[in-house]
């Protein structure tokens, strides 16, 4: 499964990397990160019927994750089915708004990677 992660924040692609470490040396899960949504949109442009699943953090610089959720749902029919939130703030306006705008799932920081693990592996 490949699995588009976005998050402005640069420990993001180690952490992955080391809590996923045996899932991707098994070919279950192949990572691809972006540190912003515009740079997540311009991966998604080429590749968006290679992603299936899109991991993105709510508060980043420029367009935020509920910005990029919207114009992805709204401008890319091919794009990833699953679509998972993830914000520092487990505020119930972020997480009813970002269900509106077509969010499969809300994730809350620091994350629960066993519970991340499920997840990703029910969404297959």
């Amino acid at each position: 499964m490949k699995i588009l992660v976005v998050d402005d924040e640069e420990d993001v692609r180690t952490l992955f990397q080391q809590r996923f470490r045996r899932e991707i040396r098994a070919g279950e899960f192949d990572f691809a990160f972006s540190g912003s949504g515009e740079e997540a949109l311009k991966y998604l442009e080429g590749q968006d019927s290679e992603a299936v699943l899109i991991l993105s953090d709510i508060n980043m610089p420029g367009m935020s994750g509920l910005e990029l959720l919207k114009q992805i749902r709204t401008t890319s029919p091919s794009a990833p089915p699953t679509i998972m939130m993830i914000t520092a703030y487990g505020d119930e306006e972020s997480h009813a708004q970002a269900l509106r705008l077509g969010a499969n799932d809300f994730l809350t920081k620091p994350l629960d990677f066993v519970e991340l693990k499920q997840k990703l592996v029910s969404s297959i």
